[in-house]
């Protein structure tokens, strides 16, 4: 005899079990789309082993929830004619009473030359990344903008030479070599 204290812990374990099912599927996709962003629909819903519209509103309903903030296309800048230098800008601040770095980091990150603005441990609080056509450009941006906001300390700003690998996308051709001489 199946009493209703059974079937609660029943429909509770069937439940769970589809909860999890859904945690695993949602890391499935997103595993995926992160390293495939181009991906058609059929074609992951065939890797997955889902249907195809199961697959459609997971990633819609990731995308609702913020889960998905956005889909980003790596560039080679260094293959076309435009030319753009990457900065890592090296941040010491002082926090703000009640808000800490979160008010900071808002302002840093509404300027358009920011790319992304990373809290850090260690040495300095935040490395920020911008992209501009000239260092020159870079140092304008430092200096006129970034160290005349309240709260900075300090900057200390490094170049990128060269891009190897970017966000898990190897860019250079592993025969080739950057000349270095004394």
């Amino acid at each position: 005899m199946v009493t209703r204290l059974d079937t609660l812990s029943l429909l509770e374990w069937k439940n769970s079990q589809i909860f999890y099912r859904r945690i695993v599927m949602r890391e499935e996709i997103l595993r995926l789309i992160e390293n495939k962003g181009r991906i058609d629909l059929k074609e992951a819903a065939v890797l997955l082993g889902m249907e195809e519209a199961e697959v459609a509103n997971a990633i819609a309903d990731m995308e609702k929830e913020k889960v998905i903030c956005g889909y980003y296309t790596m560039i080679d800048w260094d293959k076309t004619d435009d030319t753009r230098v990457t900065a890592l800008i090296e941040v010491r601040v002082t926090p703000q009473r009640g808000t800490g770095f979160d008010d900071i980091a808002d302002r840093i990150m509404k300027y358009d030359e920011v790319k992304a603005v990373y809290l850090m441990s260690g040495g300095f609080d935040f490395t920020v990344i911008i992209e501009e056509k000239s260092m020159k450009e870079i140092a304008q941006f430092v200096t006129s903008k970034l160290s005349t906001l309240d709260s900075i300390l300090n900057t200390s700003t490094h170049f990128v030479l060269k891009k190897y690998k970017d966000y898990g996308t190897v860019l250079s051709d592993e025969n080739e070599r950057m000349l270095v001489t004394p």
